[in-house]
């Protein structure tokens, strides 16, 4: 056979191949069915075996992996299709639903108790002052005590640091995700600039000590290399470095922090410029709640996961949410104390939290056998 006459026959073949999963798939509702009725779960992994193993047989040996892949794959959609058609009344399709309805109308508060990390003039003070037109702050003194205050209930809403345009992401808000209760109903891409903060009259050269947050020194590593002699420190929290330096008997040592932190606590501005690294230097905030709120105008979900520890098995997940014409804006990975090789996946969706195809799906997950944690849907400010 010439080219276009195996193209052609290919072509046959594919038709005959589409018809057949289309088939397949009509069968595979009925199972569906058959499985509510008798209260069994989705997944079968012994008769996926079994008959993964009579494909690899059937294909010889050539082709008998890569049948296995073929047929996992749709071993694979068939299950996933299956939860698609049984989910939409499990326990986060309700939940969904009900603050749906319950905040359709109901605009983002204009005032609220919320919690903060640091001091007067912390980053996190300046994106809570974005975010709400009167605030009334909680300081805390880590991101540990944010959620505490969210979840205990003493604050209606806290502000975090999730990811920098230079640095990355905040690992620490991660790790604190998986032992927190929360929902994200908020978030806000802020620009961050940084300067070099002393007490009034130190100059450049008198300098031997910068202190800061971790992500302020990551951000304004470029200025820190030209100054090699400096010793550098880490702080928790930009403004508390800040007034740290003003409340000092020492002259000798700087801040790096907002301009902001130079008008409250008396400092001046050593560099006359800013520091970090990039220009566009920003940062994405999120405002959680204890309660889910889905207020107008939420186009994002943040979600976490974990999936088997096998080949393909993330791909499968992502896959999922392909099929459904969602586009993943992040994904992010973190070990699992205790469980070698085996990560937690964090992911942010560009969709509607009240779109109906999406709830069926996030319902067909979080019945799934994975963990699964909805984080929240929210609108995202710039």
């Amino acid at each position: 056979m010439n080219l276009q006459e195996c193209r052609n026959k290919i072509n046959d073949i594919d038709d005959k191949i589409c018809d057949l999963f289309v088939e397949r798939m009509k069968v595979s509702s009925e199972v569906a069915k058959a499985k509510i009725a008798a209260n069994l779960a989705v997944t079968d992994n012994s008769r996926e075996r079994e008959e993964r193993l009579r494909m690899i047989k059937r294909a010889g040996d050539e082709l008998g992996d890569r049948a296995a892949v073929l047929f996992t794959t749709l071993f694979d959609l068939s299950r996933s299709y299956q939860r698609y058609l049984i989910s939409g009344n499990g326990k986060l399709a309700a939940a969904l639903e009900a603050a749906g309805k319950a905040d359709l109308e109901s605009p983002f508060p204009e005032r609220a108790v919320v919690a903060c990390q640091g001091v007067e003039g912390a980053y996190s003070q300046q994106a809570c002052d974005r975010l709400f037109k009167q605030a009334d702050i909680v300081y805390v003194r880590n991101f540990a005590g944010v959620f505490q205050a969210v979840e205990q209930g003493l604050c209606e809403y806290g502000i975090l640091p999730i990811e920098n345009s230079t640095s990355g992401s905040v690992n620490a808000i991660y790790d604190l995700m998986r032992s927190n209760k929360f929902y994200i109903v908020r978030s806000l891409s802020m620009p961050i600039r940084h300067h070099l903060l002393a007490k009034p009259g130190v100059k450049l050269e008198d300098i031997k000590e910068i202190v800061s947050h971790e992500q302020g020194i990551l951000q304004c590593r470029e200025f820190l290399n030209r100054h090699p002699g400096i010793k550098i420190t880490i702080h928790d929290n930009t403004a508390m470095a800040a007034k740290m330096v003003a409340e000092s008997d020492r002259n000798d040592i700087a801040a790096i922090a907002s301009l902001n932190c130079a008008q409250v606590y008396g400092l001046s501005d050593l560099a006359a410029e800013e520091i970090q690294n990039n220009a566009a230097n920003r940062t994405r905030f999120i405002c959680i709640s204890r309660n889910m709120r889905l207020f107008p105008g939420a186009d994002r979900i943040s979600l976490m996961l974990s999936t088997s520890h096998s080949p393909g098995s993330l791909y499968r997940l992502i896959s999922k949410f392909a099929t459904i014409g969602v586009n993943l804006t992040k994904l992010e990975s973190r070990p699992i104390p205790g469980r070698e090789f085996e990560f937690m996946f964090y992911f942010d969706l560009e969709a509607s939290p009240r779109n109906p195809e999406v709830i069926r799906l996030l319902d067909g997950l979080a019945s799934g056998p994975d963990t699964f944690v909805f984080l929240g849907g929210y609108r995202e400010m710039i």
